[in-house]
């Protein structure tokens, strides 16, 4: 099934192999990759290009360690809406809220779960009082605080 999604998207074993060189290091010159793969500079700008026309590469982010500028606490949280009908607006309100790092519409016992990220604990509460919990349509809220990250990866592209 996978591969027949490929074929759809049409990428190739080219295509992932060059995907997986920057999801591992994002910083590594086309250059390097075309000098590993043994191909151009040029044809790795193209497949880049594709790849990026295609919706599959959206874009690259540099990664900030949180808890090295002080914000040292990493919650999640389960949020009920009273109505399923609200949960755009819900969405507009909670964009506002920085704190909130990632947002989900899931399935299960909550309507949304957010990923949120905190100072301390009185700078959680201060958003789950007065930023979250006051917006209307969210009927209550479930936390959870991340005592430790373990694991933490993109998705593997090539079995090697």
């Amino acid at each position: 099934m996978f591969e027949k999604k490929l074929q759809i998207l049409q990428v190739d074993k080219l295509d992932l192999q060059i995907l997986s060189m920057l999801m591992n290091d994002a910083t590594i010159p086309y250059t390097d990759i075309a000098k590993e793969l043994i191909i151009s500079g040029g044809t790795v700008h193209v497949r880049m290009k594709k790849l990026q026309e295609m919706g599959i590469v959206t874009g690259s982010n540099l990664i900030v360690n949180p808890q090295r500028i002080g914000f040292d606490v990493c919650a999640f949280l389960g949020i009920y809406l009273e109505k399923g009908s609200q949960y755009h607006e819900a969405v507009k309100i909670l964009e506002s809220v920085k704190e909130v790092v990632e947002l989900h519409y899931t399935t299960g016992l909550w309507s949304m779960f957010a990923k949120i990220i905190c100072r301390d604990t009185a700078h959680l509460r201060e958003v789950l009082n007065e930023k979250i919990q006051v917006i209307p349509g969210i009927q209550r809220t479930e936390t959870f605080i991340s005592l430790e990250e373990s694991i933490k990866r993109q998705i593997t592209l090539l079995d090697n």
